[in-house]
């Protein structure tokens, strides 16, 4: 085993290469043989990576060689050039890197989609078909002191990083956050609905908003207040030339008694945040101006504004401790950063996007200690990207997108392709933020997305045109747009428990909550041909429909592929053969939400759901037969009162045996929140639930409330008490109920705006029972119609190979 990952760097030499794993190594070139050892916004954790990995050498006066179980480069100890540094990748014949030359990758993210309407093209990742892919370091670097630098001059310095994973995307992407430093935890509540609409609001209209999703009762957990929050069309902002975007001073005139605003929005358990442009600096109105003038020594007889300098470590400090800090005395739980000035500062290569996020990011972190106990949180900001190493500064906001279908349609690839850089919490302006016009279809559709998004928060531009209201959409017997969002919204809250679950998975094992099909089946070719789809944490397959519906059918549709295995619809409880491609149609109400035989996915109990975040009183698990499953709820102790990342963590396990028919619960929380709970299960695609038995403690039930629901079986169990385990009987080996392929189609039919002598013959396929399903496709493929009504026709004779 080497005793140093470093090779080169001696002296007289201008190379330098540093083996951090068996993928992953720098490569270094300085003219002047001085090697950069800070580390940098992107390798903030580089010199923490003390472990050395199994790496051989072989090396003479003019060349060297490294091999390690993934790679061998090459080098010929010149300066670098494609003929004389290159890398073959092990596992992937042919597949070789050649220093200079570029190559694609699998996509990243990007940094702002602000005026966007539709795509982009996206920035590297750290995945790539190739095997290989390389990231050139320019971020900025950090001293000693935990301040900035600039980098070092001389356009001939090289600081990059080659990943040679093959196909093992996931484990690159673990080997970024090696270097870069892992995701943070977020705070539970920032997984629940955000409301946010660009609008000068006042304390009361505001408020009276709040009450208004109360009264529906459509929970939220964080109230965004958008920049007129502070003063913009005073006399005084024009009196000082000012642009009225930056502000640190609240508007009295709409929000009278700050302080008491904040804190009615606690009380209705809402998380509060306030939009900042800080571009402009601080102008003469501003209440702070005079003490960050003293502070900085700034000349206030001519009226000038302090101008914003985030390289000057003495504004930074008064920026946070005066600026920010006076508002957050009123209960300002984060920052919104809104940083649209470009990428240029004081410091050359120093991007202020990239300094804000960083410093605001500590400083939400020292804000959190200062709390009181109780209300104590894990840090977060919210701002755009500013590179790769952007995923330690969660949220990231995504700009101001296009009303409009296009929009929507690569958003589900934004989001998923991030992870490829590590970026793993985008929050998209969910509907769209501003032009297209009023479609409300399109914003179901959006809202559905978003709830199956990393962070689901509704926004809009400043027109009283465009809002995001659900009340304010057209109702129509459950099934229309108003009704689709606030199911939505609701079941968003409902999934806080599997969210969070999956919010500790992210950062402590680095798997991004959204994560694109390759990751999971890199040799199979309809995985990269499916971009908008993708798994939703450990447990969930979402394929978002994204285009209009189809007039005559009233529904939407997306082609998926199915990877091998049996799955079932959430929604409806569908049965679904894998290991193929498939039009998947929906009415509005519902989208493609899949789960695999063996998936289990807690939700709370709580069908509408109430604001904030709290742990559960009760669970429903959903579970799907057919294979063995386990799932551990991970729930954070609410009522501890230290700091929020030495809060115990409490877990409840769920398992199936499909042998056995055994789905076992707990045992339930004991020591750290042990109270009583209610607990249900729902069996997706369980038609029959005869035979159905439960035990809780040891103590048999003696009788076990069961119902039939549209997608399956409900199983109540009642509370459990703390320490106790529950089990459910279902049988030995039970399985999924065979699709009935009339009933499902004849609902979609019956609305279908197509011709009543259509609807007749097609009746008389679906209509008689034991008739193959590949004589049904036949005797349908004789008949004139719509291909949106084949494609539905076909999806359900041939969902099920049982049928």
């Amino acid at each position: 085993m080497p005793s140093s990952a470093f090779v080169g760097g001696r002296k007289g030499e201008h190379f330098r290469f540093t083996i951090f794993t068996d993928g992953l190594f720098r490569y270094e070139w300085a003219p002047d043989g001085d090697f950069e050892d800070r580390p940098s916004a992107f390798a903030a954790r580089r010199s923490q990576c003390t472990a050395v990995p199994d790496y051989r050498v072989v090396e003479s006066k003019h060349a060297l060689e490294i091999f390690t179980e993934r790679f061998h480069l090459s080098y010929n100890k010149a300066k670098f050039s494609p003929e004389g540094l290159f890398v073959r990748v092990y596992g992937h014949l042919g597949t070789t890197w050649r220093y200079g030359e570029t190559y694609e990758t699998l996509g990243g993210t990007y940094r702002t989609l602000d005026g966007v309407n539709g795509r982009v093209q996206l920035e590297p990742g750290v995945t790539s078909r190739k095997g290989f892919a390389n990231v050139d370091d320019d971020s900025m670097l950090f001293t000693r002191h935990g301040f900035i630098a600039p980098r070092k001059p001389g356009p001939d310095r090289v600081d990059a990083y080659l990943f040679c994973y093959g196909h093992d995307y996931r484990a690159a992407v673990k080997a970024l956050y090696y270097i870069s430093g892992p995701p943070p935890l977020l705070p539970r509540w920032a997984l629940g609905n955000w409301w946010s609409r660009y609008y000068e609001y006042t304390a009361e209209s505001y408020l009276a908003l709040m009450d208004t999703f109360k009264d529906k009762r459509i929970p939220l957990s964080v109230a965004v207040i958008d920049m007129d929050w502070h003063w913009v069309r005073d006399p005084r902002v024009a009196d000082a030339n000012a642009s009225g975007w930056s502000g640190y001073s609240w508007d009295t005139n709409l929000f009278p008694e700050p302080r008491k605003f904040v804190h009615e929005l606690h009380k209705r358990n809402l998380k509060v945040t306030l939009n900042e442009h800080p571009a402009d600096g601080i102008a003469k109105y501003e209440d702070v101006y005079a003490k960050m003038a003293e502070v900085l020594g700034h000349d206030t007889s001519q009226g000038k504004p302090i101008p914003f300098n985030c390289t000057d470590v003495d504004f930074l400090t008064a920026y946070f401790r005066i600026a920010l800090g006076h508002i957050e005395d009123d209960g300002l739980d984060f920052w919104w950063t809104d940083w649209q000035q470009g990428t240029h500062s004081a410091l050359p290569g120093v991007d202020p996007l990239w300094v804000l996020n960083h410093f605001h990011f500590r400083h939400n972190a020292r804000l959190q200690e200062s709390r009181p106990k109780y209300d104590r949180s894990h840090p977060m900001v919210f701002s755009r990207y500013a590179g790769p190493g952007s995923h330690r500064y969660p949220i990231g906001f995504s700009g101001d997108t296009i009303t409009s279908w296009e929009s929507l349609a690569f958003q589900p690839e934004f989001t998923a392709t991030a992870s490829n850089i590590g970026y793993g919490w985008w929050s998209n302006d969910i509907g769209g933020h501003m032009g297209g016009r009023r479609d409300d279809e399109l914003t179901a559709r959006w809202v559905q997305l978003g709830v199956l998004s990393p962070v689901m928060r509704l926004h809009s531009t400043k027109n009283r045109w465009v809002t995001k209201e659900p009340w304010k959409l057209p109702t129509g017997s459950g099934r229309g747009p108003q009704d689709v969002v606030i199911k939505f919204m609701r079941l968003r809250h409902r999934l806080l428990p599997y969210l969070h679950t999956m919010n500790r998975r992210a950062a402590e094992h680095g798997e991004p909550l959204v994560q694109p099909m390759y990751w999971a089946y890199p040799e199979r070719e309809e995985a990269y041909g499916v971009p908008n789809q993708y798994y939703f944490g450990s447990q969930m397959l979402v394929a978002p429909i994204t285009a209009r519906q189809n007039r005559d059918t009233k529904t939407g549709k997306v082609k998926a592929w199915l990877p091998p295995g049996t799955w079932v619809d959430f929604f409806t409880g569908v049965v679904y053969d894998g290991n193929r491609s498939i039009w998947l149609s929906r009415t509005l109400d519902n989208m493609p939400v899949l789960m695999r035989q063996g998936a289990i996915v807690p939700l709370d109990a709580d069908r509408h759901g109430s604001n904030g975040a709290a742990n559960p009183q009760g669970f429903e698990i959903v579970a799907v037969v057919g294979a063995d499953g386990h799932f551990d709820i991970l729930e954070e102790d609410e009522s501890f009162q230290g700091a929020a990342d030495k809060a115990p963590w409490v877990k409840t396990s769920i398992s199936f045996d499909q042998r056995r028919g055994i789905l076992s619960i707990g045992p339930n929380r004991s020591g750290a929140l042990a109270y009583s709970r209610t607990w249900s299960v729902r069996l997706l695609g369980v038609r029959n639930h005869d035979g159905i038995s439960a035990s809780i403690g040891g103590v048999s039930m003696t009788s076990v409330s069961t119902e039939s629901v549209e997608n399956g079986t409900v199983v109540n169990l009642g509370r459990i008490a703390p320490g106790a385990t529950a089990i459910v009987y279902l049988g030995p080996n039970r399985q999924l109920a065979v699709n009935d392929s009339e009933s499902l189609i004849f609902p979609i039919l019956y609305d279908a705006q197509v011709g009543i002598q259509l609807k007749e013959k097609i009746d008389e396929i679906i209509t008689p029972k034991d008739v193959p399903a590949s004589i049904r496709v036949t005797q349908a493929a004789a008949l004139e119609m719509d291909q949106d009504l084949r494609h539905i026709l076909n999806e359900f004779f041939l969902a099920d190979s049982r049928s």
